[in-house]
């Protein structure tokens, strides 16, 4: 079978290998859908510190049962149509016992230490299945909106972190996928005021602007961010600002432009290479500003967005904007990088 094979930095082959077998503790699957992100893109330009091996690469996956094996507790049978998590967490460590799987100090991945969605076929691991990650698709959700679950999920844990009123003023920087989805829930689950959505490539953010109409959408590579947030808001800042991008200068903006007793969450990490910044710690302090990390999200929060799509509460399915054939697969980096298309999906 094709499959995308990391092999080094700036090396992804698209090659053939042989079909996986399932084991009598793990799930094989038939991958339908498996989506792309801004980190597979870093993956491939800079490799990342958690593969240690060539390894099919992919974890925003979606497909359907194929084989079960005999030692695999619960009701799964061949045809059942899945959605897997992308970060496994091990349910021993101090984190996974308090309820933080998210942040599990030894995680696995998808794509990563084990071979991921970018091919027919794919084994889930028995590590996942402990971690209840093998989740069922509703009626009504396709492949495709499935696989875009997890980075979904991933939105909903840092919006959980920041608790977003009724009417708060809510700034998004990055008009990618994830934006956009920060964008809906916001809005839909929280009931935010204003949204506001900040990019620096107008072709990209005017397309994020027809598909989740913001209150305002504001074209960072021609004004001051931070002037043009305090104008709409009368000078007072941003309730919730959250950095959808890999750029520590939106990070630095979004202390800047929040309002007293403002929260923000550094969503998007920063390149290895460059993963410092400069603040005013004095606007921390004085305004009392809380800021938040984040990272991936648990088996619960998937099984949310799942839920959300399926309720039509915030759907995804629109935010697809390029279906790329596996056997086509590494052109889906080149459309990713262009910085046009929204969301990019596989379809091996």
């Amino acid at each position: 079978m094709k499959a995308m094979r990391f092999h080094a930095p700036g090396d992804v082959r698209l090659e053939d290998v042989p079909e996986p077998e399932c084991r009598t503790d793990e799930v094989k699957i038939r991958v339908r859908n498996c989506s792309m992100c801004g980190t597979d893109l870093k993956t491939l330009r800079n490799g990342h510190h958690m593969i240690s091996r060539v390894t099919t690469m992919g974890h925003e996956i979606a497909g359907e049962i194929v084989e079960v094996g005999s030692g695999v507790a619960g009701n799964w049978a061949p045809g059942d149509r899945i959605q897997t998590i992308s970060n496994i967490p091990c349910g021993q460590c101090y984190e996974c016992r308090r309820g933080w799987t998210q942040i599990c100090q030894n995680q696995a991945s998808m794509g990563f230490q084990y071979d991921g969605g970018f091919a027919r076929h794919m084994i889930v691991p028995a590590a996942m299945l402990r971690a209840g990650g093998l989740n069922r698709i509703p009626d009504g959700v396709g492949f495709a909106e499935a696989s875009a679950a997890e980075p979904f999920s991933c939105a909903i844990n840092a919006q959980e972190q920041l608790g977003i009123e009724e009417g708060d003023t809510v700034v998004v920087f990055g008009a990618g996928p994830i934006g956009c989805m920060h964008v809906r829930i916001a809005r839909a689950v929280h009931g935010a005021g204003t949204v506001i959505l900040v990019n620096h490539r107008p072709g990209r953010l005017a397309k994020a602007t027809a598909l989740v109409h913001p209150d305002h959408a504001v074209d960072s590579s021609v004004v001051d961010v931070v002037d043009a947030v305090r104008d709409l808001t009368g000078c007072r800042g941003a309730d919730v600002v959250i950095t959808a991008t890999p750029a520590g200068q939106n990070q630095q903006q979004a202390v800047e432009m929040a309002a007293r007793n403002g929260r923000i969450s550094f969503f998007g990490g920063l390149p290895r290479t460059a993963p410092t910044i400069t603040l005013d710690s004095n606007l921390v302090h004085y305004r009392q500003l809380h800021i938040h990390g984040t990272n991936g999200s648990t088996p619960e929060q998937n099984r949310q967005a799942l839920d959300h799509f399926a309720a039509g509460t915030v759907r995804a399915d629109d935010l697809i904007t390029d279906r790329i054939p596996l056997d086509d697969g590494l052109r889906a980096f080149d459309v990713l990088a262009g910085g046009d298309a929204v969301k990019v999906t596989v379809e091996p």
